[in-house]
């Protein structure tokens, strides 16, 4: 027997070797991909005879970022399956250090008991100490809402669970060129289910992944499912309540100090002229300013900016007549919108789902930076090469109405975006779990 096993392991070994020689990859990578899907067959049929024996599943979010939460309807779906017990879990995000660590998970504390869910904070400020997960919850299934390492603190990220059942809904709709990330990287290839958002994105999957993309599910993206098609309602509370000024809403991007992979904004190129045009047409419009959330950091850390001028400036944004800011959940805001101006990457496929104008402002690495699919969606924006190119935007298409755009966006919403979806995202993923 021993012998037996001494050269399974050999094999494993050799057949490790070549893998790592011809994609340039670790071993342990490798054997722990191999192992996982053992571990999870395991905890399957565990947690099965734990169900037909009268248990409860007890499932918890791991959430980081309020304004990343995508998944209140999986919640609701397995809150009223008698079978499931679901929490919310706050994890802490120490990567961006501990003020704004301490702030988010607040932030997102108070919004889960806001909404009436069950929830818990796994930090505890006055002892500085962690929640032990495994020990006061031991979670049998666990939703991630970020496949990043350095989001998490060392003892919650998926690494440290892999005897349990765990799903990944990604936080934004994928429009980027970061295929081996996405796809490729070591989260990506442990996670029991990873849900997709369209049969292109499958494909991706596919050309990438190191397990053929074998703990993938095409759903849909849940962070899609609140938005209403053509529709402008009065959900959100903007500062002008005329219905004739026209709502715009200005979404930059994070990426101002090229200290990532990508390089989408133009904020630090744009941002005193977007007050600008707030002023010049305020008789026409407001402009609500919805910055990504790792921006603020980003510019409290940066040489020319730093806490003062960035609270300065978002306060402007705050105080303005017709001018106002949103770092929380948008949906509402969407829905309630007329138009978007940005350049960030999920926002380029999930403002599709609201059939208005939109506009993405460009650099010259813009298009290098989006997958096949996000290209797709890219040619359903006008596109704003300069500051005269956001102006025509504001007045030809938004203030005018002349929305030549509009069919070939109704065409890739209904044929692309749409298509043999008879389910919302959010139940195709909690029937699949």
């Amino acid at each position: 027997m021993k012998d037996l096993a001494k050269r399974v392991w050999i094999e494993l070994i050799r057949r490790a070797k070549k893998h790592y020689f011809k994609h340039k990859l670790y071993i342990r990578e490798y054997l722990l991909i191999k192992q996982q899907q053992k571990l999870h067959e395991k905890a399957l049929i565990e947690l099965r005879e734990k169900v037909k024996g009268g248990e409860r599943v007890k499932v918890a979010f791991f959430a980081i970022f309020s304004s990343i939460w995508k998944l209140d309807d999986i919640y609701n779906f397995l809150l009223k399956d008698a079978r499931f017990e679901p929490i919310i879990i706050v994890c802490p995000n120490q990567h961006y250090g501990r003020e704004i660590m301490l702030n988010e998970m607040d932030k997102a504390y108070n919004m889960f008991k806001a909404k009436g869910f069950k929830v818990i904070k796994t930090y505890d400020e006055e002892k500085d100490s962690y929640l032990d997960i495994r020990k006061e919850i031991n979670p049998d299934l666990i939703f991630y809402t970020s496949p990043y390492k350095e989001t998490y603190y060392k003892d919650y990220f998926i690494t440290e669970f892999k005897d349990k059942l765990t799903c990944y809904v990604p936080y934004g709709f994928n429009a980027a060129a970061l295929n081996e990330t996405n796809y490729n990287s070591i989260f990506s290839q442990i996670v029991w289910k990873f849900f997709l958002e369209t049969e292109i994105h499958l494909e991706m999957s596919k050309e990438f992944a190191r397990n053929k993309s074998v703990n993938t599910v095409v759903t849909g993206y849940p962070g899609v499912d609140g938005f209403e098609y053509g529709s402008r309602n009065d959900a959100y509370g903007w500062k002008i309540k005329d219905p004739r000024i026209k709502r715009i809403i200005w979404a930059p991007h994070h990426t101002i100090n090229n200290d990532t992979k990508l390089t989408y904004s133009n904020f630090l190129s744009y941002h005193e002229f977007m007050l600008e045009l707030a002023e010049k047409y305020k008789d026409k419009i407001q402009i609500c300013f919805k910055p990504h959330p790792f921006l603020i950091v980003k510019l409290y850390k940066h040489d020319e900016w730093g806490k003062e001028k960035t609270d300065e400036y978002y306060d402007k944004w705050k105080n303005g007549e017709n001018t106002q800011i949103n770092t929380d959940d948008y949906i509402d805001l969407f829905n309630s919108s007329d138009a978007i101006i940005h350049d960030s990457g999920s926002f380029t496929t999930e403002y599709l789902h609201c059939g208005k104008p939109c506009q993405y402002i460009m650099k010259e690495t813009t298009k290098a930076e989006f997958n096949r699919f996000g290209l797709m969606a890219l040619d359903q924006y006008y596109q704003a090469w300069d500051k005269a190119d956001v102006e025509w935007f504001i007045k030809e298409v938004v203030i005018n109405g002349n929305d030549t755009m509009k069919k070939s966006r109704d065409k890739f919403y209904h044929e692309v975006l749409k298509y043999k979806r008879d389910k919302s995202a959010a139940e195709n993923v909690y029937e699949y779990v």
